[in-house]
């Protein structure tokens, strides 16, 4: 059962967002990554970069570079800037092999080793699906948006580690 959207009203001015976003599945990915940057942008988010990959396999790898970055940012140049939080979209569809579930697992795995070691908030919202039905109601409405979330959860996550 799908839980309806809960928005907060979170403020984020100051912090950097990246939204690494898959290109298969682009009907699906596009609402979720239109929905991300509004609830960025309706945070007051003004450095919003997207970066656009072939497919969820190749999200892992822009993440992990975006990170190192991040954690070696220092200032001295002003594109320097470190990201509060990596947003990472994608829509996996099963088929009738278990290609699918690797693919997911991958990059779960992926995305869970990039947070902790670079010590960025990774927001995984890269969903493995059963069907069409269910990628429509997580990623096409708006009460159901899993990219509005994975905003928030950015939103969120930024907050808490800029006050550690």
């Amino acid at each position: 059962m799908l839980n309806p959207l809960k928005t907060r009203m979170l403020r984020a001015a100051a912090d950097r967002f990246a939204l690494i976003a898959s290109e298969y599945n682009d009907l699906y990915v596009d609402a979720m990554l239109r929905a991300a940057k509004a609830e960025l942008k309706r945070a007051g988010a003004k450095n919003i970069s997207v970066f656009r990959v072939p497919g969820a396999f190749e999200i892992p790898v822009v993440a992990a570079r975006l990170a190192r970055l991040s954690s070696h940012a220092s200032g001295i140049t002003p594109h320097a800037q470190p990201f509060s939080a990596l947003i990472c979209l994608g829509v996996i569809l099963r088929g009738e092999t278990a290609h699918a579930a690797h693919i997911g697992e991958a990059v779960s795995q992926a995305l869970m080793q990039i947070q902790v070691q670079y010590e960025v908030p990774v927001i995984h919202e890269v969903l493995l699906l059963e069907n069409e039905a269910q990628a429509q109601a997580r990623c096409l409405g708006r009460k159901h948006n899993r990219g509005a979330e994975a905003a928030q959860t950015a939103l969120a996550m930024a907050g808490i580690l800029r006050d550690l």
